[in-house]
């Protein structure tokens, strides 16, 4: 087996795009799912909420549902979904992604061969899913005081950012486009300064999420000088404070709301940023402490 992957072979491989994309509540995340193809769009529905695409004929998997019908409890139901789909994890020996449990997984949800047809995944809402990890943390051995029994709330939270940063990195190697959709909050401090983070349980998720995503995007809401309503995707860093990050180097800082023209840009389109520089700006030059000194006022 070659250990190797020539320029040639890396250039012309399928190139699957992570994305996680966040927005206000009412902002219409939920909706971007019709922008996408949906014969090759699978909607992995965490919130019951496909009223917003009713009208779209992509396929759907609820989450609730199916946990419920199997009797487990939806963040494991989120494991094997994720492991099913995507393939053992060669680095877990014996855990959730391991080829054993992988094996089990097929037996339950049947041949995983079916799912080669979606091209797109899309995850709704990353909010709900780091709630589900964390109800199940609390129930686990490691939430509990080994000496009294009592809950360790420390002991769930490091168990719930371990959960999760394990599930968003099998979910970065399924080998397709992946888009997970979450509530952004806005944030006022007692100076009245805003600011925006993700509705996310505990912080460890949070933190990791934008090195292990491609292209993090907000959706948000403006308004034109007008008075017009418009929504728009931020994709690049701004001043304006919004989660947003361009690993493909072909979005501009504002995006029409249309995933799937998006996910065929960030593959097809030239890089905007085609220069790479590499200096560093002029030192300051040192100033001569007479000339530069102040004129005294005459008085």
């Amino acid at each position: 087996m070659p250990l190797i992957t020539t320029a040639d072979e890396r250039l012309s491989a399928p190139r699957p795009i992570n994305a996680i994309v966040f927005g206000p509540t009412g902002a219409g995340k939920t909706t971007l799912a019709r922008t996408l193809d949906p014969d090759s769009t699978l909607m992995v529905d965490m919130e019951a909420g496909t009223l917003a695409i009713q009208d779209w004929r992509g396929d759907t998997i609820d989450v609730r549902k199916q946990a419920a019908a199997l009797g487990v409890n939806p963040w494991e139901f989120l494991r094997a979904l994720a492991c099913w789909i995507g393939g053992p994890d060669p680095a877990d020996l014996n855990g959730p992604y391991s080829a054993s449990a992988y094996q089990r997984y097929c037996q339950a949800f049947g041949d995983p061969s079916g799912m080669s047809k979606y091209k797109t995944v899309f995850w709704d809402s990353i909010t709900v899913a780091s709630r589900y990890s964390f109800e199940w943390a609390q129930r686990q051995p490691e939430a509990f005081s080994e000496k009294t029994g009592k809950p360790d709330t420390r002991g769930a939270y490091g168990l719930h950012g371990r959960e999760m940063v394990r599930w968003f990195t099998q979910i970065q190697h399924m080998g397709r486009n992946n888009i997970i959709v979450g509530i952004l909050d806005r944030i006022v401090d007692d100076m009245k300064r805003i600011s925006w983070e993700p509705q996310i349980v505990g912080g460890m998720a949070g933190r990791e999420l934008p090195g292990i995503f491609d292209q993090v995007m907000t959706l948000q809401i403006f308004h034109t000088e007008a008075g017009q309503q418009y929504r728009a995707l931020v994709c690049q860093p701004n001043d304006m404070g919004f989660p947003a990050k361009d690993r493909s180097g072909r979005l501009a800082m504002m995006e029409p709301p249309d995933l799937g023209a998006l996910l065929t840009k960030m593959v097809n389109a030239p890089r905007i940023d085609k220069t790479l520089n590499k200096e560093l700006p002029p030192p300051p030059q040192p100033q001569d402490p007479i000339t530069s000194a102040p004129q005294a006022q005459a008085s």
